[in-house]
């Protein structure tokens, strides 16, 4: 038996040896599918300024890092609040000047067309185009400021804050300009602009809620408290944004959600 077992064997070892030369072998040059379909390796992209952020994505802890935000942005807003009240002070005088019949200096006269200029008025010197002047040239609470700039810019660790210093979501309309959103709508053409330095970034937000048309509504609440010599509520103030979202109301609600909620983070 064993004896025709092992012809058995040595039979069908002959049988396979003859035929392994026509069995076809899998090309070697041909990798496997799976192996050869390598995941795309995502470029990092260059910020484009030179400022170094905080690694506001690496904190763990959610009170260091509302405290590292705030600390980064508020001497920017706080400056640039100053500065607003330095001119405010400058047109005011010249107001009052003008009511009187009192001629402004060479230094005002200039001083003032700046002021008038910067904020997209007519230059001419009167009580109607400086009392126009004063609705703009104000301030944008601190409080409003910072809570926009973090809802904007998800704490600092957005890809527009990190990159272009955009901590408010701005746009703008000239090819270059910025950065181009990853899913902006096909035949789009804004950007979200990008900034050199992190005042260039505030003063831009200032100016643009001082100016355009859409926060026209903010002003105007802001005009009133003025005229009635109460505090400018940033909560107030909030009910002028309803354009800066498409959101619109949940925007403002969740703005004024957020003020509230760190209220203790303002003044550290």
């Amino acid at each position: 038996m064993l004896k025709y077992l092992f012809r058995l064997i040595v039979s069908l070892f002959f049988i396979w040896a003859l035929s392994y030369p026509f069995i076809e072998q899998p090309d070697p040059t041909i990798e496997d599918e799976t192996t050869s379909i390598k995941s795309p390796v995502k470029k990092k992209e260059k910020p484009l300024h030179n400022i170094q952020l905080p690694d506001f994505d690496g904190f763990s802890d959610v009170k260091e890092k509302k405290h590292a935000f705030f600390s980064f942005i508020r001497p920017h807003v706080e400056a640039e609040n100053k500065k607003i009240l330095q001119q405010r002070a400058t047109l005011e005088i010249a107001l009052m000047m003008v009511q009187y019949d009192e001629p402004l200096s060479r230094t005002q006269t200039k001083q003032v067309k700046t002021i008038l200029n910067s904020y997209k008025l007519p230059a001419t010197i009167d009580s109607l185009s400086l009392r126009q002047a004063l609705r703009r040239v104000d301030i944008i609470p601190k409080e409003l400021a910072l809570m926009q700039a973090a809802n904007e810019s998800a704490w600092g660790t957005s890809r527009f804050a990190r990159i272009g210093l955009n901590f408010f979501g701005q746009w703008c309309y000239s090819k270059g300009c910025g950065m181009v959103p990853n899913r902006r709508n096909s035949g789009a053409d804004h950007e979200v602009a990008a900034f050199k330095s992190v005042r260039a970034a505030v003063t831009s937000y200032f100016k643009n809620i001082n100016t355009h048309a859409a926060y026209k509504h903010l002003r105007s609440i802001r005009a009133d408290l003025r005229l009635q010599e109460k505090p400018i509520s940033a909560t107030k103030l909030s009910y002028g944004l309803t354009s800066y979202s498409e959101r619109g109301e949940a925007y403002i609600e969740e703005l004024n959600q957020m003020i509230n909620q760190n209220r203790a983070y303002f003044d550290e």
